[in-house]
């Protein structure tokens, strides 16, 4: 009995000993954390806190009159015909770069997930247009385009295409496609590196099983590749979709909204609003607007596309 006895007060002390190394642990990790929360706070809280309150006020973005004026600034974005223009405008940019950036990435992942040679050369030549800033994909872009000396046009009438010859930054009807197929030339590297890890994780056994059972290239894609692939195109259709939402470099540099409002969206005209002309309350409740906009879709785009992944 003495045995016993003395046995549960050396586990109970090392029991509290444990817990006692434990807390001590984890007051030196809150201590490694603390200059991350710190600077976290600073820099995105304390500012979010305050985009809140700013946009319900007047406030120019320069003087210090930052009067209160309720919800003046969301009637009036209601109310606004631009707003709705801009609106319908990032809907169109935001539904085709999700729809084409997904579909060139898992082509050119099954391309490069395929190829016996130069893989890594297909992977770099894939990948390299995500290295460049969107300004600077903006500017090259624009040059290309450009109706007067642009490369694009000479191609076309050096054969024989000349009737094809349009200002595609400068007509209304193209404005949009060209920022359109711009941006997946820049982005769809990105996401083919999602989709070709997501390819090699695939077991292999799996399209062996069903080549044997007489299934084509087709329908080994559709009834294999494509269902395994769901995890993966979770990620990048969430993370294409946020970044079609909050596009902003590329309309700048490439058409600055224009011509007229054709190609102007929520993200850029809250930079017109607020830095242009200097009505940073409204561009600030615009910024929630769109804050909201951004979480309500991918909160149902998640849970819409985690309902079809397959668990190997």
């Amino acid at each position: 009995m003495a045995t016993s006895a003395v046995n549960t007060d050396k586990s109970l002390i090392a029991t509290v000993q444990q817990k006692k190394k434990k807390k001590k642990w984890q007051s030196y990790a809150l201590l490694f954390i603390l200059p991350s929360f710190i600077l976290y706070t600073l820099f995105v809280i304390v500012p979010t806190v305050g985009s809140v309150y700013l946009s319900f006020t007047s406030w120019d973005g320069i003087s210090d009159d930052v009067r209160y004026i309720g919800f003046a600034n969301f009637v009036e974005i209601w109310n606004s015909p631009r707003v709705h223009n801009a609106l319908k405008n990032t809907m169109i940019l935001t539904i085709s770069l999700v729809v084409l950036e997904n579909i060139a990435a898992i082509a050119m992942a099954m391309m490069v997930d395929k190829v016996r040679w130069f893989r890594n050369l297909f992977r770099s030549v894939f990948y390299f247009p995500t290295l460049l800033s969107g300004i600077v994909m903006g500017f090259v872009w624009a040059m290309i385009l450009n109706y007067n000396f642009g490369v694009f046009n000479q191609i076309l009438e050096s054969v024989g295409l000349g009737s094809w010859i349009v200002d595609w930054l400068g007509n209304p009807k193209y404005a949009m496609l060209s920022i359109i197929l711009s941006t997946v030339w820049k982005g769809a590297g990105y996401y083919m590196i999602i989709y070709l890890a997501g390819l090699q994780g695939i077991p292999q056994e799996l399209n062996e099983a069903a080549s044997i059972d007489g299934a084509g290239g087709w329908q080994q894609f559709r009834h294999i590749t494509f269902p395994l692939l769901a995890g993966a195109m979770t990620v990048c259709m969430v993370l294409s979709m946020i970044s079609a939402l909050k596009i902003f470099d590329q309309i700048a540099v490439m058409t600055d909204g224009g011509p007229g409002f054709e190609t102007e969206t929520l993200t850029y005209i809250i930079y017109k609003v607020g830095f242009g002309e200097l009505r940073q309350g409204f561009g600030t409740a615009l910024a929630m607007v769109l804050f909201l906009i951004i979480l309500i879709i991918t909160v149902f785009q998640v849970k819409v596309l985690q309902k079809r992944e397959v668990q190997l």
